[in-house]
């Protein structure tokens, strides 16, 4: 009686964090999740303040040109969330997501000590350059120093982003209508609390970095994520944590080595008869003996789905060998990742966008007049546009849209996932176009001041106006990383939800790195004997600025179009999407 007792009240599949079976009622919940809250607001602190200002300390400090700086802060926030696939994976397969956090949060710490002891020591940068004394790029030591730095660090936010989301995630119980709301409801406040520590970065520590000196920036951002350790750990007890099934990758390679062979060998007849030679009465007896013996191993599919209908043959056909022996319910899961891959495509190009708010849209404000009254605004500080709108917008949709929205579409979700990030795609789109409209209204300013090629005096014209641009993206930032978090999520297979949930990540991280590209690629074709590069000059005056952000309204709007089709055929899987 009482083992029958521990049976109902465990959460199967997970464990405390001292690897012992986790209790309903002790463990997960909004109270285990409210932890992950609060060190998301820290993590993205320690994160954001670099990232966010970083163009400028580069430029000012590392004396690299502001296309090399641009190429360079992309490049390390790129791979900052390219790396959240490793965390993701390890999580997955190997560690728990309470782990990969903890080793991460310590790799990014060690990160941020060297780049604070480089801003600190002058002997570990290059030289000041003024009129006597030529500017000279970070080289050798020093470079390798820096570098060394940023992408410690970047490995370990990788590995944060890839396990804080589905950590806090994991708490709630799927299994029933409250916890699924619940779960959207965190997902709402994670976006809440990256902004959150956006806005302390953004302003605060951004001030500091600005008018104390990079080492005490450096220094905050280090202490923050050393106190997110402490306050990650005294959630330990609440914590349930799902057991690593193995790696989510040798599934899917199985799958699809075992669909190609299968399909290959089967289709030649006579190769078919070989392999079934053991009934050759019955050519189909391999078949059935393999059906059989996936209905065993699968209790909750007894066929495979018509869909991506090749992908069958893993299980329709007898293997030729029983390493690549799949189940049913391994295809049906490679399935779902293959359905959701298109979606995660539609969305690096809305990322790529996102990308120039670290970049060019900084370069343009820190030539305007950033004056608020008798305050004097960091340009690195135009970040706090986006994020007090997310502020505010994150509450409203979470209790009063989606509410209003689940009456009138009779549905749990109210907003479908993929609705929400198609909104995103859209303000996206609207967003390149009023920054191309900016930036010709500044450089009609900077014509008509005689400033064109004065790039030390600010503008006669606010920083107010990039406020626009910056305010679109957030928006659109907002819909999309919170719809696809859930989305990837609730989506995948539960063995593989980490990985799937660092998707929205690894989104980023591409269009981070295709920022880049396009940038390379623009100059490129546009620079000739007769004509310059849109993206190069003496200063961003010289720059055609509007005609790339013109561009990327144009290539935004096909890539929506792209997302339409796939978003109009996809069929969800995920518990939730019916009437209520």
């Amino acid at each position: 009686m009482e083992l029958e007792q521990n049976q109902v009240v465990r959460w199967e599949g997970y464990v405390d964090w001292r690897n012992m079976p986790a209790l309903r009622g002790r463990h997960g919940g909004m109270l285990a999740a409210s932890f992950v809250l609060v060190v998301e607001i820290l993590e993205n602190l320690a994160y954001l303040a670099n990232a966010s200002n970083l163009v400028l300390y580069l430029r000012q400090y590392m004396h690299l040109s502001p296309s090399k700086s641009a190429i360079n802060v992309t490049n390390f926030m790129g791979t900052s969330f390219l790396l959240a696939l490793l965390g993701g994976f390890l999580s997955d397969a190997f560690f728990t997501t309470y782990h990969i956090y903890l080793i991460s949060a310590v790799i990014e710490f060690l990160g941020l000590i060297v780049l604070t002891i480089q801003a600190r020591v002058a002997s570990l940068k290059p030289p000041e350059c003024d009129s006597a004394t030529p500017c000279r790029e970070v080289n050798g030591g020093k470079a390798a120093m820096l570098f060394g730095g940023l992408y410690l660090v970047a490995l370990g936010v990788g590995g944060i982003k890839g396990s804080l989301p589905a950590h806090g995630a994991e708490q709630f119980d799927e299994t029933t209508v409250s916890g699924r709301k619940q779960r959207s409801t965190f997902f709402n406040y994670f976006v809440f609390c990256l902004s959150c520590g956006a806005l302390i970065a953004v302003t605060f520590v951004v001030w500091v970095e600005d008018n104390k000196g990079w080492e005490w920036g450096f220094a905050i951002s280090t202490i923050s994520i050393f106190v997110s350790i402490p306050v990650f750990l005294a959630g330990s007890a609440t914590y349930r944590n799902k057991i690593p099934s193995g790696s989510p990758l040798t599934t899917i390679l199985k799958v699809l080595v075992a669909a190609s062979l299968n399909r290959c060998i089967y289709r030649n007849s006579n190769i078919a008869v070989v392999n079934m030679a053991s009934s050759p009465s019955n050519p189909h007896s391999g078949r059935k003996e393999a059906v059989e013996e996936t209905e065993k191993s699968s209790k909750e599919t007894e066929a495979p789905t018509n869909t991506l209908k090749f992908l069958n043959s893993a299980v329709e056909n007898k293997p030729i060998h029983p390493s690549i022996e799949c189940s049913v319910e391994q295809v049906e899961d490679v399935k779902i990742v293959l359905k959701v891959l298109p979606i995660f495509g539609c969305t690096i190009m809305l990322n790529c966008c996102l990308a120039q708010l670290s970049t060019f849209s900084v370069e343009q404000a820190a030539t305007m007049n950033t004056k608020f009254g008798s305050l004097k605004v960091p340009p690195a500080s135009l970040p706090i546009f986006p994020v007090l709108f997310i502020m505010i917008l994150a509450p409203i949709y979470d209790h009063i849209i989606i509410p209003f929205a689940r009456k009138v579409t009779k549905t749990e979700m109210g907003i479908t996932h993929l609705q929400r990030i198609g909104i995103g795609l859209v303000l996206s789109i609207v967003a390149m176009a009023v920054a191309a409209v900016v930036e010709m209204k500044r450089k009609n300013v900077a014509t008509h001041s005689g400033l064109l090629d004065d790039a030390t005096k600010p503008l006669p014209i606010t920083f107010f106006w990039i406020a626009f641009q910056y305010l679109f993206l957030g928006s659109a930032d907002l819909f999309t990383l919170a719809g696809l978090l859930e989305f990837f999520f609730t989506e995948a297979p539960i063995r593989m939800r980490s990985l799937a949930t660092s998707l929205s990540w690894a989104s980023l991280a591409m269009g981070y790195y295709l920022s880049s590209v396009i940038v390379s690629i623009v100059n490129s074709v546009t620079g000739n004997s007769s004509h310059k590069p849109w993206l190069s000059g003496a200063n961003l005056n010289h720059y055609h600025l509007e005609r790339f952000y013109w561009l990327m309204c144009v290539l935004s709007g096909l890539n929506f179009l792209h997302y339409l089709f796939w978003a109009m055929r996809y069929k969800y899987r995920g518990t939730g999407t019916t009437t209520v």
